[in-house]
């Protein structure tokens, strides 16, 4: 048995923990990259740009496809993703509840730019629940896989982060929170999470709990926070 500590601060990721966004965003990214002559299919975009920066995305395209991002690309999509948004998107099931119950200092730490986050919450009806506390990659130099904005997010919200648990549907942010230094609940609920490849991916990064069903985070929660207070992980 070894000592951990209580939970004092939940991160949270934004797409495919609170909203079920992945399957319309990788569904738009795959028709923009067609028009521009790039062609890729789901599960090759998942693999590839789930969880992970649009620096970082737009990186990946230089180097490995051979395509320059440029403004007209990043604004086709934006213009078709948030369109889709307003439309389709929804929340994650039972997230809403799961927030309402938690009696914790919670906060968002998405790879999304914020204007993409401030609009997938509004939508959702989730805004008022975690408004002020958003922090995108944006802020900080170097997106998810690195800890950088998590550990941006725990200062922020004064708070060390041996203390945090951060909930994430992707592999980039499961190694960013345990780059971090923090305990780390992998949520395999949202529509693009599913399935057994993708599950045994996350299985493989050994976070803290896997989990598919918001109702169970209260619950989670609670038992790390009886187990930090007994200073025992057995």
């Amino acid at each position: 048995m070894t000592s951990i500590h209580p939970a004092k601060l939940v991160i949270f990721d934004c797409d495919g923990v609170l909203v079920d966004s992945e399957p319309l965003s990788i569904d738009v990214l795959i028709r923009v990259l067609r028009g521009a002559g790039v062609d890729m299919d789901a599960e090759e975009a998942t693999e590839r740009f789930l969880g992970k920066s649009l620096k970082t995305m737009s990186d990946i395209l230089h180097d490995d496809y051979g395509l320059a991002v440029n403004g007209e690309f990043l604004e086709q999509m934006r213009v078709d993703l948030y369109q889709r948004f307003r439309q389709e998107l929804q929340p994650v099931a039972g997230i809403a509840t799961a927030l309402d119950q938690l009696d914790i200092p919670r906060c968002v730490a998405s790879s999304s730019q914020m204007e993409r986050i401030r609009l997938s919450l509004t939508i959702t009806g989730l805004i008022g629940r975690l408004e002020p506390h958003l922090f995108s990659s944006t802020m900080v130099e170097h997106g998810k896989p690195a800890p950088d904005l998590f550990l941006h997010a725990a200062a922020e919200m004064a708070t060390p982060p041996e203390n945090c648990i951060v909930i994430e549907d992707s592999p980039a942010g499961i190694k960013a929170a345990k780059a971090a230094g923090m305990r780390v609940f992998a949520f395999a609920g949202a529509s693009h999470a599913r399935s057994k490849r993708h599950i045994a991916v996350l299985k493989q990064l050994a976070p803290d709990v896997l989990f598919d069903d918001m109702r169970e985070l209260i619950h989670l929660v609670r038992r790390q926070q009886r187990d930090g207070a007994s200073g025992l992980d057995a």
